[in-house]
């Protein structure tokens, strides 16, 4: 019989799809009006200026979400000496050669460096999108920031996206991983696996 283990309560599960709703409508809101080519995307969200209101809306309430998250998990996601000693041997894993891996707590070296990513690309995003946001705060800063924040905005938007295909990639390709964001558990084997320190630290609470 398959024993289980609690990884994420409800709330934060609710939070976690909360967000990647609010991030594929946020992504393809900016991206509608990012290039001309995209424009066609504006009929999602009730043509171009419906767009230009809601994607600012949309931006903020992401990052209100992710924060919310971000202050639960922030200090398990501090990366140790241990991260170094497995960033060392992902090409090894990525062939597929697991045995020189470390052994690691509830997150590994490359799940903490994505949750990072997050974070700093969502700071820029609302820093810089509070810059050139009309009609609101744009009258309040000269041109030429409003130029630069506008750069800024479209590199973190880009290294945020980055950052959210590698995380769904590895959720995908490590099996049995999706099942702690939907399900809210994952199996002992699965924990034994892949994070044998926070399996020791489960069982032995239990």
């Amino acid at each position: 019989m398959t024993r289980y283990l609690k990884r994420y309560a409800d709330g934060d599960r609710i939070n976690h799809w909360v967000i990647a709703m609010l991030f594929f409508m946020a992504g393809l809101s900016g991206l509608s009006v990012f290039h001309p080519s995209l424009f066609f995307l504006t009929n999602l969200f009730g043509g171009g200026p419906w767009t230009r209101i809601l994607h600012p809306f949309l931006g903020v309430a992401m990052v209100v979400a992710f924060f919310a998250l971000f202050f639960k998990l922030w200090r398990d996601n501090v990366l140790v000496k241990v991260d170094a000693e497995w960033l060392k041997h992902t090409g090894e894993m990525a062939r597929g050669d697991k045995s020189k891996m470390p052994p690691v707590g509830k997150y590994n070296a490359g799940q903490k460096i994505v949750f990072w990513l997050f974070a700093i690309c969502l700071v820029v995003l609302i820093a810089t999108g509070m810059v050139f946001w009309r009609p609101w705060f744009a009258d309040y800063f000269p041109i030429g920031l409003i130029r630069v924040a506008v750069l800024l905005h479209a590199a973190a938007a880009v290294g945020l996206i980055l950052s959210v295909i590698t995380h769904i990639y590895a959720a995908i390709w490590v099996k049995g991983t999706v099942r702690a964001m939907t399900r809210g558990d994952v199996s002992e084997a699965w924990a034994r696996q892949n994070h044998p320190l926070w399996y020791r630290e489960m069982t032995t609470r239990k």
